[in-house]
């Protein structure tokens, strides 16, 4: 491979603050680096680098379970998620305004599209997750799906549906193909040919299989949707790539049974990863102490899925 991975990144600048997200982890954000190249990080700049870990006891049960991924860790063994410096820039790409997070030191060269739920690029808990994706060493890429126009909780529910019916489904293809395309080329500039992943949540998870049924190119080797909304079916026979689909058996805007029909008309590969007594955003949005534990172990389902069918496979 003719860049070296575990030194990939944006240039930064050396006057960037740390900051804690809400994992724990120690974040750098910069707003000075280089939107349009993937360079390698110069040796001067290693000075600057913080290492930080998130130490974290684990459960030692099979993941809830529907479906035939299976997670298992010793309770009397501790695992250590280490973070070696996360460098975030803001990107224009066609008009869409997007956050890149990059691992310094430990990239693994991958890069993934995480789709927001309606709440938008700008919440922060779709940042802290995506911040935590990219400790993991993936390059992770954070569109304004809405062009500016997020959902509010400040706006009454009786005007959601005018709101979503403003943000035209084949313009949002039309950006994400865009997006893709500017990922690949990224990547090819420095000297990556691995595929890509594309990951989201609710509103997010339900635009994953459009993602990857419009996917003519293959760029994409797989896709996990986190509670889709609005999954559209008729496209799901359209999808070449192995499909993980994370939900609750409580959550009223994301059926098990309807995922577990477009599982089939995807075929062999995918699987349905059910929570038991979780309801709608248990992982990005836990609220309760039981949300905790099983956004863990979905993050772990989650990491584990990449690994097998970004790094293993490629």
């Amino acid at each position: 491979m003719a860049a070296s991975l575990a030194s990939l990144s944006y240039s930064i600048e050396t006057r960037a603050q740390p900051q804690l997200n809400r994992y724990g982890r120690l974040c750098y954000d910069s707003h000075s680096l280089r939107p349009s190249c993937l360079s390698p990080l110069p040796p001067s700049i290693g000075k600057h680098i913080t290492s930080c870990s998130r130490t974290r006891g684990s459960m030692k049960k099979p993941c809830a379970l529907d479906g035939a991924v299976n997670v298992e860790v010793d309770d009397d063994e501790e695992e250590e998620e280490t973070c070696e410096l996360v460098n975030r820039t803001e990107v224009s790409i066609d008009g869409v305004e997007a956050h890149l997070l990059t691992a310094v030191k430990n990239n693994n060269g991958t890069g993934l599209l995480l789709l927001s739920d309606v709440f938008g690029f700008q919440d922060s808990s779709t940042r802290d997750f995506a911040y935590r994706i990219a400790c993991n060493g993936y390059n992770v890429l954070v569109p304004d799906l809405f062009r500016g126009d997020p959902w509010s909780k400040n706006r009454p529910e009786s005007q959601y549906e005018e709101w979503r019916g403003g943000h035209e489904p084949n313009r949002i293809q039309q950006d994400t193909t865009t997006l893709t395309e500017w990922m690949v080329d990224e990547f090819a500039a420095a000297g990556i040919s691995k595929k890509l992943g594309v990951i989201g949540f609710c509103f997010g998870g339900g635009r994953v299989v459009d993602v990857l049924a419009a996917d003519k190119n293959a760029y994409f080797s797989t896709g996990i949707s986190f509670y889709g909304t609005r999954i559209d079916s008729a496209v799901a026979g359209d999808v070449n790539v192995p499909v993980l689909f994370i939900a609750g058996d409580r959550d009223p805007l994301c059926k098990v049974d309807a995922l577990k029909e477009i599982e089939e008309k995807i075929g062999e590969g995918s699987k349905v990863v059910v929570f038991q007594g979780r309801g709608h955003g248990f992982v990005h949005r836990p609220e309760t102490p039981e949300d905790d534990r099983d956004a863990e172990e979905a993050f772990a389902v989650m990491r584990n899925w990449l690994h097998h069918h970004l790094l293993l496979a490629n």
